[in-house]
């Protein structure tokens, strides 16, 4: 009787324990015509208008795409939520969510063969949800509580994706950038590789998205003459993002830097 009571009590333990956590990230919604972008922002504990913060934008990947404005936080969310993490790194914190027939990041996905091929597409411009990521990220940015200098970008799979793209479509924006298991076009790094430090993750097992992907935009960085941070898992397939949060280093890293275009 003992045991049977006690599963349903730690079950109702977890839920309130995430509840707690998602319950600090707001639900809002950016409208233009007839499109939406759905997401949630979290504000530092304490906050005050009159203070300046650093902003991390993290983009989801394909598997969390939809409108119920909560699958974006299932990676990641957590990560910056705890209540040790946002006294000692507070941040305005955004997650938006990409609908389900859409993508971050204009490229075509041949998913025919794994990994997948991909074919991005830069100059055919951004994606309606990368746009209005843009635009949501820019009235962030305009506000007198964002710190300039420390804006950050972080996303996974096909939100490394968009890391990628959105870095060479907003050069002069990011103090630093953490995309995982994603890829991009080599071609685009110059624009950014000398203004923002990357830490570039994936897994050498990964049969969704090609960990030769990253090792490209890596190279291309080294060919641009700048010297990113590469970690690539030798255990770890698609899911490389789980020992990439569990790095002792990654928020130090990331809140290290301040944007260097001055």
């Amino acid at each position: 009787m003992k045991r049977q009571l006690l599963l349903p009590l730690l079950f109702l333990a977890c839920a309130l324990g995430n509840a707690q956590w998602q319950s600090k990230y707001e639900q809002k919604m950016l409208i233009q015509g007839n499109d939406t972008l759905r997401y949630r922002i979290m504000y530092p504990k304490d906050f005050k208008e009159t203070e300046t913060y650093p902003v991390i934008l993290f983009l989801h990947g394909a598997g969390e795409r939809g409108n119920d404005n909560e699958s974006q936080l299932v990676h990641g969310g957590k990560l910056f939520a705890t209540d040790y993490l946002q006294e000692r790194y507070p941040a305005i914190v955004i997650f938006p969510q990409c609908p389900k027939e859409s993508y971050w990041s204009n490229v075509d996905v041949d998913r025919s063969t794994y990994p997948i091929k991909l074919t991005f597409k830069y100059d055919k411009g951004p994606t309606k949800p990368m746009q209005m990521v843009m635009d949501l990220l820019d009235s962030t940015i305009q506000q007198p509580y964002s710190d300039d200098d420390q804006i950050y970008l972080m996303g996974l799979s096909m939100g490394g994706m968009g890391s990628f793209e959105l870095l060479s479509r907003r050069p002069d924006t990011f103090a630093a950038a953490i995309p995982i298991c994603g890829g991009g076009d080599p071609n685009s790094v110059s624009g950014y590789a000398k203004n923002t430090p990357l830490w570039v993750f994936h897994g050498a097992q990964d049969n969704v998205v090609n960990p030769l992907q990253s090792m490209e935009m890596v190279s291309a960085l080294l060919k641009a003459g700048v010297y990113p941070k590469f970690t690539l898992y030798d255990f770890a397939n698609h899911g490389s993002w789980d020992p990439a949060f569990a790095e002792p280093e990654l928020l130090p890293w990331l809140f290290s830097h301040k944007r260097q275009n001055q």
